[in-house]
């Protein structure tokens, strides 16, 4: 029981032995604490080393023999205030750290996430998902492969209003490829447009593709949306775009 609080409060579950064992005596050497606690005695000399640096155990000289001493209990509370006084700078540092740590991490090779939604909610729920936490600090820009028709006639205004305020709100600006038989929509300070011949080339998809994000929306007889976070899949995918956006755009 006592030992189990112990390793809550942060020690190991050696060092909680041999704390307990050495509370149970005025002092002794690391010999009698190994055949007490059964823990190899080289062992027990790097677990007194820890101990002592939490504050928790000292040593003394008798005669020619080092012997240890546990602190009282009470030391317990410094040291759950130095713990607690440690957590709270790391957490202070925590926002400043991870961008370091994200920075050596591959950027390729890594095991994709995937995340499967049903119905229109679904479809409304991935769209929320590709903007979430994001702002457009780096500048990049979302790429949006979709049927304007198709998405007019099922997702009413306020939905579709409901997204397209969350990316401007981010200050995300997007590249389109679109298909609509009742016009054109313009490219604006939001993001630049492209139109193309949907009977010449069907889209039945919303697509969207951010950063390491990929949205593919299936607007058939059963709606559903696949979400994935890959940076190898959104590469992949943002390259196929840029020729086909480039290639449009230079025929205009």
């Amino acid at each position: 029981m006592l030992e189990k609080y112990l390793q809550d409060l942060g020690l190991s579950d050696k060092e909680a032995l041999i704390y307990l064992a050495l509370l149970q005596v005025d002092s002794t050497t690391a010999l009698d604490l190994s055949k007490k606690t059964k823990i190899n005695r080289s062992t027990v000399y790097v677990v007194i080393d820890s101990l002592s640096k939490k504050g928790l155990v000292s040593e003394t000289t008798v005669g020619k023999k080092t012997q240890f001493q546990a602190e009282p209990p009470e030391r317990l509370e410094t040291y759950i205030e130095r713990r607690k006084a440690q957590f709270e700078e790391q957490s202070k540092r925590i926002k400043d750290v991870i961008p370091e740590i994200k920075s050596i991490q591959r950027d390729t090779g890594e095991r994709p996430v995937v995340r499967y939604f049903e119905g229109k909610e679904g479809i409304v729920s991935s769209g929320e998902e590709i903007f979430r936490n994001e702002t457009g600090e780096k500048n990049e820009p979302v790429y949006f492969i979709y049927p304007k028709d198709v998405i007019n006639e099922f997702f009413p205004e306020n939905e579709r209003a409901k997204l397209r305020k969350t990316r401007i709100d981010s200050r995300i600006r997007s590249k389109a490829l679109y298909s609509y038989e009742k016009g054109e929509i313009p490219s604006d300070e939001t993001g630049e447009r492209i139109k193309i011949d949907g009977k010449k080339y069907p889209i039945s998809c919303d697509i969207a593709i951010y950063k390491d994000k990929v949205r593919i929306s299936i607007l058939g007889k059963k709606f559903s949306s696949i979400f994935i976070k890959s940076a190898d899949v959104a590469n992949t995918l943002k390259s196929i775009f840029n020729i086909a956006f480039d290639k449009l755009k230079e025929g205009k």
